[in-house]
C-alpha cells in the first residue's frame, strides 16, 4: 500500500507497477496505484494496531481523532469540513465540536469568578456626569 502524500512510495509503487500502474490519486491504494477495498483495508488496521497495541481502536476512530484534533488545533471548521469530506459545516461542528475537559473546567471557572466579583455600583449622581 502507498500513500498519496508519500511521493517516494508512491513513486516505488508506481515504477514496480509499469504500464499497470492505475494512478487513482487515492490515499490507501494497491500496488498499483487502484483503489484498496473497505474490508482489505480494515484487516490492514487490525494487523497494524495489534502490533502497535492499540487495543480495540477502530478504522473510523483513526479519522474522529483527526477532525476533532484539526478543530481544536484551531483549524477552521469549513477547512476540516473540506477535508472530511462532509456535505455541511454543521455535520462536522455537531458530531465533532465538543469542547474538551480543560476547556469546559477553563470556561466553568470564568463563569464562577464572574459571578462571584462583585458588582460595581455607581451613584446615580455620578452616572448622569
Amino acid at each position: 500500500m502507498a500513500a498519496q502524500f508519500d511521493g517516494v512510495a508512491v513513486e516505488v509503487e508506481r515504477a514496480a507497477a509499469a504500464e499497470k500502474w492505475e494512478g487513482s490519486g487515492l490515499v490507501f491504494t494497491t500496488r498499483q496505484g487502484g483503489s484498496v477495498s473497505p474490508r482489505t483495508l480494515v484487516n490492514y488496521w487490525h494487523e497494524i494496531r495489534k502490533a502497535a497495541g492499540l487495543g480495540s481502536l477502530r478504522f473510523h476512530d483513526l479519522r474522529h481523532t483527526a477532525v476533532s484534533l484539526l478543530l481544536a488545533l484551531g483549524v477552521p471548521p469549513h477547512v476540516v469540513r473540506e477535508i472530511v469530506g462532509h456535505s455541511d459545516v454543521k455535520v462536522t461542528m455537531m458530531v465533532y465540536a465538543h469542547g474538551n475537559l480543560d476547556e469546559k473546567a477553563a470556561a466553568l471557572i470564568q463563569l464562577g469568578g464572574a459571578l462571584l466579583s462583585p458588582v460595581a455600583v455607581i451613584p446615580a449622581e455620578e452616572r448622569e456626569r
